[in-house]
């Protein structure tokens, strides 16, 4: 079964064309509706004001706040307009603690949410938390995009971060349609376990499952050769040329990924194409 609706999620005017260019790319290719949220972001914390100015302070950042998301919905319906694509558009002011919980409720009801790399160079840092709610609370897959990368329906050639792990494989499952459509997937298993069921043939299985859906897959061992497995993961997508990344998001808990990093966050910070996940 393929996507039938698509959402993403705009709270930055200077990535809105990269975002909707790539998410209504993927609405295109499979006949699917695109669904497009404008935040503006109320970045207010309260508590950090003296007694007294909170009100007026309040006040002043939702004003801010309402007339940004109303400058965004505009921005977007114009590049909206300009596709073919079957869309629809809501605006709305969510505080920065809160926004989480609006991306997720939207993206409960979503077969795919497109969404900006969240880390980099003059990134908002609201683009985070939406990235997390639409995976964790709204149970949705994710495809964060970088902005120098064209936009297509159907990548040629994808790279699958395999680990054994469920959220690897809800992953896999998630980016099904991508992967019938591409030419060549490789299966990416960095220092199997020595032992185990599947110590003789790492990723066997999951080749076979990919081969009965009609995917043109071929597994690729590899050596943890450099410090991080996110290094060795980009290393070899660019090796084979990949135009996707699909992985397993969070394996380890968020807060211990935030401090001590990890694969999930390693990868969002240093992709040059686009990573999909699924938790």
């Amino acid at each position: 079964m393929g996507y039938k609706t698509i959402l993403a999620v705009v709270t930055d005017a200077s990535l809105i064309k990269t975002t909707i260019d790539h998410a209504g790319a993927v609405a295109d290719g499979c006949g699917a509706h695109l669904d497009v949220l404008c935040f503006g972001v109320d970045r207010t914390q309260s508590g950090y004001y003296y007694a007294g100015a909170n009100a007026m302070i309040l006040q002043e950042t939702l004003s801010r706040a309402t007339e940004e998301g109303e400058a965004l919905a505009a921005s977007a319906r114009a590049a909206l307009e300009q596709r073919d694509t079957r869309w629809s558009l809501e605006s709305g002011v969510a505080q920065l603690v809160d926004i989480g919980r609006h991306v997720a409720g939207r993206a409960r009801f979503s077969d795919l949410v497109v969404l900006p790399k969240p880390y980099g160079k003059d990134r908002g840092v609201e683009l985070e938390p939406v990235v997390e709610g639409a995976l964790f609370e709204g149970q949705a897959p994710v495809m964060t995009v970088p902005q120098a990368v064209m936009p297509t329906a159907t990548p040629s050639r994808v790279v699958i971060g395999w680990n054994e792990g469920a959220e690897a494989l809800r992953a896999v499952r998630a980016a099904m349609p991508m992967l019938i459509g591409a030419e060549k997937v490789h299966v990416v298993v960095i220092d199997p376990p020595q032992h185990g069921p599947n110590r003789s043939d790492p990723g066997g299985m999951l080749s076979q499952y990919l081969a009965r859906h009609g995917v043109k897959a071929e597994i690729d061992v590899l050596s943890r050769t450099m410090p991080r497995v996110s290094d060795v993961l980009c290393r070899h997508a660019q090796d084979v040329n990949a135009d996707m990344i699909v992985m397993g998001a969070y394996g380890h808990s968020r807060f211990r990924e935030a401090i001590l990093g990890g694969a999930t966050r390693n990868m969002l910070e240093q992709a040059v194409i686009p990573v999909f996940m699924a938790h």
